[in-house]
C-alpha cells in the first residue's frame, strides 16, 4: 500500500536489449514515517543523485489521466548541501534552463520537500543532468521536478512520503506546466498509471503486456506545455465525452487482458489531438505511416511535439519506427526516435560522493 490507500499491482518487468537500464541507481525506496524523522546534517558530505524516466503523457485519449514511464532517457539531479540556506543551481542543466531556483523545476520542487520537511534552514546545492528534450512533449520537466524532490529529500534522511514527495514535485509542475501527475506519477513510481484523483491521492497501476514496445519520435521543434494546453477545448460535445470514456476503458482492458490487438482502436483521441495536430507539421503524416506498418496505436506525447506509436514486439517497432521517420522526413521535418519500453522501475536514488 501507498501513503494514500491506493494498492498499486505488480507485474513483471519485460526486458529489452537495446535498452540502457541503468542497473547502478537502486530502487526508490519505501520512505520512512515523517514522525520518526530527526534531521541530521551535521555531516555536509553527502550527496545523493536521483534519475528519473521520462515518459508518455494522456497515452492518446486519456489526457490527464493515463500516463507511463519510458525506459532509456530522462533526467538526473544531484543533491549535496550549501553553506547558505535556501537552494542554488550550480548546474541548470542546459544552456536555456534557468538557473533562478524560483523558476527551475526541479529547484522549485526541492523548496516545497524543504518546506514540507521543516528545513527552511537548510542550505541544498542541485546539479542538474537534463537527459530528456526541452518543451519535447516527453515528461521533461515533471522528470526535473521528480529528480529534484528525491535527491533532496534523500540529502534530509528521507522525512517525506513517496506521497509528500509527489506533491512537491507536482508544486513545480503547476507552476510551470499546469496541474496533472500524469507524468509525475509514472516518473516517480514508473509502469502505466490511471490516474483516479490528486487529492486524495488514488491511481492504479496497470500490467504491461508482453512484447509491447513503443516507438517515440522527436520532431526537431519545441512545442511549450503552456501553448499545448491553450488550445485545448473549454467544453466537449456528449458524443465525444462518451467515445472518450469509452477508448480510454478499451486501453485499460487491452493492458489487464495483455491481449494487444485489443489496443488497435483504442489510440483514439478525440479531444486534444484535433486541435494539437495542426501545431505539429508532419505529425498527421507519421501517424498514417505508423498505422499502414502495423502500429497497434499512435498519437502524440503529452502535449507534443513527440509522437509515439505501440508496437507488438522489436521487429514491428523498427518497422514503425522507419515509416515514421520517413513520414516526417517527406513533409520536411527532420526527426529523431528510438524503441522503448515500459520503464517500471521509475526514480532511482543513490548515495553518492560529492
Amino acid at each position: 500500500m501507498y501513503p494514500s490507500g491506493t494498492r498499486v499491482v505488480k507485474t513483471r518487468v519485460n526486458s529489452c536489449a537495446n535498452i540502457e537500464w541503468l542497473d547502478r541507481f537502486a530502487r526508490l525506496p519505501t520512505l520512512p514515517d515523517p514522525s520518526n524523522f530527526q534531521r541530521t546534517v551535521s555531516s555536509t558530505t553527502k550527496a545523493f543523485r536521483a534519475f528519473s524516466p521520462g515518459g508518455i503523457g494522456n497515452i492518446g485519449p486519456g489526457l490527464d489521466i493515463l500516463g507511463c514511464a519510458v525506459t532509456g532517457a530522462g533526467d538526473a539531479v544531484r543533491a549535496s548541501f550549501a553553506p547558505a540556506r535556501g537552494i542554488v543551481i550550480a548546474n541548470a542543466g542546459h544552456r536555456e534552463l534557468p538557473s533562478d531556483p524560483r523558476t527551475h523545476a526541479s529547484a522549485i520542487a526541492a523548496q516545497e520537500v524543504l518546506r514540507r520537511a521543516d528545513a527552511l534552514d537548510i542550505g541544498v546545492t542541485l546539479d542538474v543532468e537534463k537527459g530528456l528534450p526541452l518543451a519535447g512533449g516527453q515528461g521533461g520537466s515533471a522528470a526535473s521536478a521528480v529528480a529534484g524532490a528525491v535527491a533532496t529529500n534523500a540529502l534530509l534522511g528521507a522525512p517525506l512520503s513517496q506521497e509528500n514527495v509527489l506533491y512537491a514535485a507536482l508544486v513545480a509542475e503547476e507552476r510551470l506546466a499546469g496541474r496533472h501527475i500524469d507524468n509525475l506519477a509514472p516518473a516517480l513510481f514508473g509502469g502505466v498509471l490511471l490516474i483516479r484523483s490528486i487529492e486524495p491521492l488514488s491511481f492504479v497501476s496497470l500490467p504491461v503486456p508482453d512484447g509491447l514496445r513503443i516507438v517515440l519520435v522527436h520532431p526537431q521543434m519545441r512545442l511549450r506545455t503552456a501553448d499545448a494546453r491553450a488550445v485545448l477545448p473549454a467544453t466537449v460535445d456528449r458524443a465525444t465525452a462518451l467515445t472518450q470514456a469509452a477508448s480510454v476503458a478499451a486501453i485499460v482492458a487491452a493492458f489487464y487482458s495483455g491481449d494487444l490487438d485489443q489496443l488497435r482502436g483504442a489510440i483514439d483521441d478525440r479531444i486534444a489531438e484535433p486541435v494539437r495536430a495542426p501545431l505539429m507539421p508532419g505529425f498527421t503524416e507519421a501517424k498514417r505511416a505508423a498505422l499502414d506498418a502495423g502500429a497497434l496505436g499512435c498519437s502524440i506525447s503529452g502535449g507534443g511535439p513527440s509522437s509515439f506509436a505501440f508496437a507488438h514486439g522489436d521487429d514491428a517497432a523498427r518497422r514503425i519506427c522507419d515509416a515514421m521517420i520517413a513520414a516526417y522526413d517527406g513533409a520536411g521535418m527532420r526527426a529523431s526516435a528510438r524503441v522503448a519500453e515500459i520503464d517500471r522501475h521509475g526514480t532511482r536514488v543513490e548515495e553518492i560522493a560529492p
